[in-house]
């Protein structure tokens, strides 16, 4: 496989799992916490999915473009936080400034409900991520038992 489509992949696959991130823990919060009743909005896991799968494949090319030398994992956990920020910032500030709310609440109120929750969301996000891919790489480097020998069929 070529190096940009397996760079493809990852993008696709950066989008997936924040998607599922962000609708399995948002849709947890706010499904038990923030509105239990469903007041708000009745289908929160699949109403957050769609932001973080774009927020993922942003992340992803965003880190192809400008980390793009570097393993994932050997990459620093102070600056990928702040490309998930800044991811979340991005989504924030298109969610405004498409109108998002606008029947609800005024502009500046708007502003700091929506940025404020996508900017966190994205740094943790990020951060995440990072402590996962770390994880499956250290299990990677495990002599036995670990996740390459599996996927390759050799024996453990």
């Amino acid at each position: 496989m070529t190096s940009w489509l397996r760079r493809l992949r990852g993008v696709f696959g950066m989008g997936l799992t924040w998607a599922v991130g962000w609708a399995v823990v948002g849709g947890a919060i706010m499904e038990g916490i923030v509105d239990p009743h469903g007041r708000l909005l009745d289908m929160w896991p699949q109403t957050l999915a769609i932001p973080g799968f774009l927020g993922g494949l942003t992340f992803g090319t965003l880190l192809w473009l400008a980390e793009g030398r570097r393993r994932f994992e050997e990459l620093s956990v102070p600056r990928l936080t702040g490309w998930g920020a800044l991811v979340g910032l991005l989504l924030g500030v298109l969610a405004v400034t498409t109108g998002m709310g606008r029947e609800v609440l005024p502009f500046w109120s708007r502003a700091f409900v929506l940025v404020t929750p996508l900017t966190l969301s994205g740094a943790l996000s990020a951060s995440a991520t990072l402590a996962v891919a770390r994880v499956a790489a250290r299990r990677e480097r495990l002599p036995f038992g670990g996740l390459r020998s599996i996927a390759d069929g050799e024996p453990a």
